[in-house]
């Protein structure tokens, strides 16, 4: 195969991060709708983190194979494939008014997401400069926090109602797409020797997967329930989004403080504090009932430290793992991940419903504890 300069295959990659950021746009805007439309319909907090949970649920099971279907199809034609699935799956929610389709759409957009999740990011930690790898990984992150951010405030921006959202979400689709499609097949380079497999990396870093787990729990796995919430107080369906919104103003705005942290201070350290932060967080969201004010200010923390700590796991697996293993170490980090944003739906919900605010005050904050402790494993 022919070599690719180290600048041009940075651009390509770059390229891969742009179409998975407007990917990322779509998914922020349609979760919190949604969400609200099911509560509306009559839903109940459990049933919604249910639904929410399909798509990462179908990334967690999928996300173990993905470096093999990457070595035998490519980057490119893998990063395709899984356009045309979300493409799929935001046509079914644009068409159809019903939980059942919208659930398919989900295992839809699931698949997609877990073919584009790991091509981008075992892309982006095999490229970026060692010294750098901090601010490279925090630019990128940053850029799906915006979007984070940007897409639960959609609605009330614009004036939108559901159906309009959706087939907003379907055109960004298509130009991630679009994207994907300009770029060459033969536009990257895979390491000459095997790749080491998803379960090699777990087994070698498993506290490191416990912390990406709690970043998905915590950035990914709270913002249809804490929007679904909002709304059964009495919000507008732009106000109960706006509370998912504020999880992802809070990842835009740690990814690159927290990258360039990495790149400065011991890792184990930067871990702790995150932990520290989550656990105040959880003890704050205890008294959201007597302020609700609180339900914007801790999803502020609960997005900015576990987009952070994901970022930070990434950021350790390239240190820690050679090119061999970049795949299979980044589809780690991306399984513990996906697998808190699976169960954190349904977990926060069940205890939301069960145990009210401070059920779900003490689930998250026992997780937070647990990874303060999984912070010691770091190398100093």
């Amino acid at each position: 195969m022919t070599a690719v300069a180290p600048g041009s295959r940075m651009g390509v990659v770059w390229r891969f991060a742009a179409a998975t950021t407007l990917i990322v746009l779509a998914y922020a805007m349609t979760a919190p709708v949604l969400a609200v439309s099911l509560q509306q319909a009559g839903a109940s907090t459990t049933a919604v983190g249910l639904f929410a949970m399909i798509p990462f649920g179908m990334i967690g099971l999928l996300i173990p194979f993905v470096p093999t279907v990457l070595a035998r199809w490519g980057v490119v034609r893998t990063y395709r494939a899984g356009c045309l699935l979300n493409l799929v799956g935001a046509a079914i929610y644009a068409l159809t008014d019903h939980w059942l389709p919208w659930s398919i759409a989900s295992v839809f957009g699931g698949i997609g997401a877990a073919a584009l999740w790991n091509a981008t990011e075992a892309l982006l930690a095999r490229e970026a400069p060692p010294e750098q790898r901090g601010r490279v990984m925090g630019l990128y992150q940053a850029s799906l926090g915006a979007s984070l951010a940007i897409g639960p405030f959609v609605p009330g921006v614009l004036g939108w109602g559901a159906r309009p959202v959706l087939w907003a979400s379907f055109v960004l689709i298509g130009l991630c797409c679009a994207v994907a499609a300009a770029i060459p097949s033969h536009s990257t380079s895979e390491p000459s020797h095997a790749q080491a497999s998803t379960w090699e990396a777990i087994r070698t870093v498993p506290l490191l997967v416990l912390i990406a787990f709690s970043g998905g729990v915590f950035e990914a796995g709270l913002s249809s329930v804490s929007a679904a919430n909002a709304s059964s107080t009495g919000l507008s369906l732009s106000g109960a989004a706006s509370v998912a919104g504020a999880i992802g103003v809070g990842s835009f705005l740690c990814q690159i403080p927290a990258g360039l942290a990495a790149d400065r201070f011991a890792l184990r350290n930067v871990f702790a504090a995150a932990a520290l932060l989550l656990l105040a967080s959880s003890v704050a969201f205890a008294f959201a009932g007597r302020a609700p004010w609180l339900l914007w200010a801790v999803g502020v923390v609960w997005g900015g430290v576990g987009g952070a700590l994901y970022t930070l796991t990434m950021v350790e697996v390239a240190h820690a793992f050679a090119g061999r293993a970049t795949a299979g170490g980044a589809a780690a980090m991306i399984t513990g991940y996906t697998v808190g944003a699976t169960v954190g739906p349904v977990a926060s919900g069940a205890a939301l419903q069960w145990g009210g605010i401070l059920g779900m005050a003490a689930v998250l904050g026992a997780l937070a504890i647990a990874t303060l402790m999984a912070a010691r494993s770091v190398p100093d």
